[in-house]
């Protein structure tokens, strides 16, 4: 069976970021129309909230593939291959620990999966966490609250887990490990907005 290809992008980051450049059109918009000469100077701090937004919260996602994972943050965009990730940990959030060519060890944080708020764990009973990969449990066999597969970020760390692990147990990793095979892409095109538009802000409103 040929494995499904699952692209993660969290429902309320998207609405959260239209919500927020909706607003942000609207209210360049308004100064636009109202006083054309003063948007010179106050449409830029709109223009970069919705830029930011998008990039914080519309763009970011998990990608989880037949040979790696693709991390989508908003400065950065990581690619990590199966035999690279040695552990996938909860604590902040989703967290791919990778072998890196000096030996020391790198994090990939999951900006897209965030680790549950205490809202969303508490009432969790152990029928929350059946399922779990051995891989999740600590020294002592324990397991964080947001290793609950009732939680999204545990739904989505037994997914990365549950594959990993039938790839670790099958002897898919036999070949070794190839630290250059990660890659990290940065997102210059969006700092570069980003910070032409923090220019643009603080001319501005100071000028």
């Amino acid at each position: 069976m040929s494995f499904q290809e699952v692209d993660y992008r969290p429902l309320f980051g998207r609405i959260l970021s239209v919500a927020t450049i909706v607003v942000c059109a609207f209210g360049a918009v308004a100064t636009v129309v109202t006083d054309p000469f003063a948007a010179l100077r106050f449409v830029w701090p709109l223009l970069l909230v919705a830029w930011l937004a998008w990039a914080m919260y519309w763009r970011p996602g998990l990608v989880v593939a037949e040979h790696g994972i693709t991390v989508v943050n908003p400065l950065r965009t990581h690619f990590v291959p199966w035999p690279n990730i040695t552990a996938i940990d909860t604590r902040y959030a989703l967290t791919l620990r990778v072998v890196s060519a000096d030996d020391r060890g790198r994090q990939v944080r999951v900006w897209a999966a965030p680790a549950s708020g205490r809202h969303r764990t508490l009432g969790l009973s152990p029928k929350d966490f059946d399922g779990i990969g051995d891989s999740a449990r600590g020294v002592h066999g324990e397991l964080r609250p947001s290793d609950a597969t009732t939680t999204p970020i545990g739904n989505l760390a037994q997914l990365v887990r549950g594959r990993w692990e039938r790839l670790r147990d099958t002897g898919a990793f036999a070949s070794g490990i190839d630290p250059e095979a990660s890659t990290v892409v940065w997102h210059r095109g969006t700092i570069a907005v980003a910070a032409a538009l923090g220019a643009a802000t603080a001319i501005g409103l100071l000028v």
